[in-house]
């Protein structure tokens, strides 16, 4: 689809006037993440004066000899009281030239799992590293997860250059470091950025104690970075969420299927099939609310009414005649353990597809992959913060995309029906 023209597309039908980037931050513990982000909104005059004054009072009230912006992220009160981040905190500001969704997310390796839920819809994932210490697991965890969620762009910033006198030999060492994980991760696009958080050196202003670094600050660089279209590029795909039949005079005889489109675009008097089923029509009209459109695109929310009869119910998926999805009950997938109890090989589990709901039973752990070594070892227990590629079959048969190609039908969750408590985040091989 024509970038330009979605762009140019009214808010009425769900695109912003201006362009959004979507970023998260990762690192391990005490890297200066919350700081980070702080800076950010400060320096970008994001953010009012009596947040600025509050922050400077209950910085006070700490001891602190600076005012600490992590406070402007840290809502929790274990946060505040530990200095630490546990949950995901989501913030949004703008600047002239695009709007921008932050999410914090925690550098403890027991709270991988909000990692992975900030990261999972992020078009960059900003890696800190403290200078002091170098590239360390957490590091490594945090980049093996943005690869396997297919985050575009990596920009690691190398925080805390002020404790080491701003040295150049230090940077380029952790970037020597975090280049052989670069290589063998494939990973496409990534950025170095030598920064102080608490001091603001090229966060968004550039530093004058870093002469030798001649690249963007951190704000410019987030102004520039190409954002991902790919819901709209990739294959059309539409899980269908309520079937609606109002049985009413003014709609007799009404029948629409109603749902987010995932991806693509759909438009009237398109040939379309139905999964798994397999069962084909035409799109008679498309209604955005009481509007009929002509043609509809991710991500918006409308209702499809079908030319000819044919049986739909929730978690059918409408696709294009000739780009159909995968249909299977056994599916290959990468995943985070996300629970304290370790999986059970031959466990039943429920599993939670965009448009899908079903038992499911883990048949096999395929291989285990060891984030410092990057080795897959062949036997071993999947714990709390595991990254290991399984095999899983389904009861009911499952309609989905590489995560590769679609991030949305590629994606799933599984939940334990014991505890009804998320136990693992999947991407689809």
């Amino acid at each position: 689809m024509n970038h330009i023209k979605e762009k140019q597309m009214s808010n009425n039908n769900g695109y912003l006037d201006m362009e959004l980037l979507r970023f998260t931050t990762a690192g391990s513990v005490d890297d200066g993440k919350s700081t980070l982000i702080g800076r950010l909104l400060n320096d970008s005059k994001s953010i009012f004066e009596d947040q600025l004054e509050a922050i400077k009072t209950a910085s006070q009230k700490r001891g602190n000899e600076f005012v600490n912006l992590a406070l402007l992220t840290d809502g929790l009160k274990a946060e505040r009281e530990q200095g630490i981040t546990i949950d995901v905190a989501y913030r949004y500001f703008a600047t002239p030239k695009r709007k921008f969704i932050i999410a914090d997310t925690p550098g403890h390796i027991q709270y991988t799992r909000n990692m992975v839920t900030g990261a999972s819809t992020a078009d960059a994932a900003l890696i800190l590293i403290d200078s002091r210490n170098g590239v360390l697991e957490q590091t490594h965890r945090h980049t093996i997860i943005a690869s396997l969620l297919g985050i575009p762009h990596i920009v690691v910033c190398v925080n805390k250059m002020d404790m080491v006198d701003f040295s150049q030999e230090v940077f380029d060492k952790i970037c020597t470091d975090f280049n052989k994980m670069k290589d063998f991760l494939k990973l496409k696009d990534v950025h170095f950025i030598p920064i102080s958080a608490l001091k603001g050196d090229n966060v968004v202003n550039s530093s004058e104690n870093m002469p030798w670094y001649k690249g963007p600050t951190l704000m410019n660089l987030l102004e520039t970075l190409p954002v991902s279209h790919q819901q709209i590029d990739c294959a059309a795909r539409y899980p269908v969420q309520y079937v609606i039949r109002p049985i009413s005079a003014e709609f007799p005889d009404y029948r629409g299927f109603a749902g987010r489109i995932a991806s693509g675009s759909f438009h009237v008097g398109q040939e379309i099939m139905v999964q798994p089923s397999g069962l084909c029509s035409k799109i008679k009209h498309i209604h955005f609310g009481k509007q009929d459109m002509q043609e509809a695109h991710s991500p918006l929310s409308v209702s499809m009414e079908l030319e000819d009869e044919i049986d739909i119910s929730r978690g059918d998926m409408i696709v294009p005649k000739d780009q159909p999805a995968q249909v299977g009950n056994e599916v290959d997938m990468m995943m985070c353990w996300m629970n304290q109890k370790p999986l059970q090989v031959g466990g039943k589990y429920c599993l939670l597809h965009p448009h899908l709901e079903t038992r499911c039973i883990v048949k096999e752990v395929n291989y285990l992959l060891d984030v410092n070594t990057f080795e897959k070892k062949d036997s071993a227990e999947v714990v709390l913060n595991s990254i290991a590629s399984v095999k899983i079959k389904t009861m009911k048969p499952m309609v989905y995309d590489k995560y590769e190609d679609n991030r949305i039908t590629g994606s799933l969750v599984l939940v334990d029906e014991a505890t009804n408590e998320t136990v693992a985040a999947g991407m689809i091989l």
